[in-house]
């Protein structure tokens, strides 16, 4: 069993460390008081290749699979949760589109997202909950030469930055009821809300969508009508969950860098808090969280480069464990920093804060488990 990253991996682990910390690391302050993603950043993460990472060539794409996706979205959110998980989400509607696209939609709107024209996302959540997809209030009825779209958004990453959101809406019954559509801001009908004021992820940008006799036209249609359910749960469980457990990876590592760090520097009693015992724990706790994510992550993005049919089980796996796992080493950490981990300064209060929204985005850690016992029974 071989442990070590091919060659490409490699380099683009090495490309988006250097970016993490060269073009993100000076922009962190300014996120964490605005709020916003800076758009200078969109230019860049073209330029690395980082847009397009999961996208072939000849659409414009890096073409370098999910394993490089996973260890580029961990170096980035090492720096900044927030930038990885904004990219995570473009890389989203990518794959919808890769999936589901038409050679039109595709030859369209797939090298615009990997230029950086715009950002990508995925409209799904709606004020009455993400999780239950066939109770969706959002509904699109055919007219002649198109669709007409009524209803709301709420919770979407990258609204105010995306051109072309990817929408689901209802257009039927059951598990056959419901569709996906490739959007123009500025449609007739169509508009975006307010900026969502987060504890953390401060600088992914999140906000809402309405639809208001919003009207489309039938190239808008991604995929057959009746196919958003199966567009929707591939892509959540495909590469929202992996990208959120790689955003969650990131934060570990950090956890665990700070923590280190602190506990040596820190005196106490005369000697470095790295001595005491309670604190010796807290840091293999954090490590063995680490590590264990760290395998899920890779594991499962390796199986989905290798086309196998159960790669979103284990990617169900990763993003449950990992996410959790944020959360507890980041409580770790901030008890190891003592008073000082309550002080804006220092990084770790902005790790936990990362690590506490990322459980619930890409599913909630109660529905990765329902999926993962439904596996385990079947």
């Amino acid at each position: 069993m071989d442990f070590e990253f091919p060659n490409p991996v490699k380099i683009v682990q090495r490309t988006a460390r250097d970016f993490a910390r060269q073009a993100v690391a000076p922009l962190v302050p300014q996120m964490e008081e605005t709020g916003r993603f800076p758009k200078s950043l969109l230019r860049s993460l073209a330029d690395v290749g980082l847009l397009g990472v999961i996208v072939p060539r000849k659409y414009g794409g890096s073409e370098l699979g999910f394993l490089a996706r996973t260890v580029a979205l961990t170096e980035i959110s090492k720096v900044s949760a927030a930038v990885g998980v904004t990219l995570q989400c473009h890389h989203m509607q990518t794959a919808a589109i890769l999936d589901w696209g038409s050679r039109e939609q595709k030859e369209r709107h797939l090298p615009a997202l990997c230029r950086g024209d715009y950002l990508g996302t995925c409209a799904i959540t709606e004020p009455t909950g993400g999780s239950d997809l066939t109770g969706m209030g959002t509904t699109a009825r055919p007219e002649r030469g198109g669709w007409v779209l009524n209803g709301s958004k709420c919770f979407i990453t990258n609204v105010h930055l995306c051109a072309a959101p990817l929408v689901v809406a209802k257009t039927g019954e059951g598990s056959r009821g419901l569709s996906a559509f490739l959007l123009k801001k500025g449609a007739p009908g169509f508009s975006v809300g307010r900026d969502e004021h987060k504890v953390g992820l401060r600088g992914a940008d999140t906000g809402e969508m309405f639809f208001k006799n919003c009207r489309l036209g039938s190239e808008s249609l991604l995929g057959d009508e009746g196919e958003g359910m199966k567009a929707a749960l591939k892509t959540i469980s495909e590469v929202g969950r992996p990208g959120m457990a790689a955003a969650a990876l990131g934060i570990l590592e950090a956890a665990l860098e700070e923590a280190v760090k602190f506990s040596k520097s820190r005196t106490l009693y005369g000697k470095p808090i790295a001595n005491l015992q309670a604190i010796q724990w807290h840091i293999a706790d954090i490590m063995m969280d680490l590590e264990s994510a760290r395998l899920l992550c890779y594991r499962a993005s390796w199986l989905k480069d290798q086309g196998r049919l159960d790669c979103a089980t284990h990617m169900t796996m990763a993003k449950v464990f990992a996410t959790e796992a944020a959360v507890r080493a980041t409580r770790k950490a901030l008890e190891i920093h003592g008073g000082c981990g309550t002080m804006m300064e220092y990084p770790v209060q902005r790790l936990w804060r990362d690590a506490m929204v990322c459980v619930s985005a890409g599913g909630t850690t109660e529905i990765g488990k329902i999926v993962l016992s439904r596996a385990a029974l079947n």
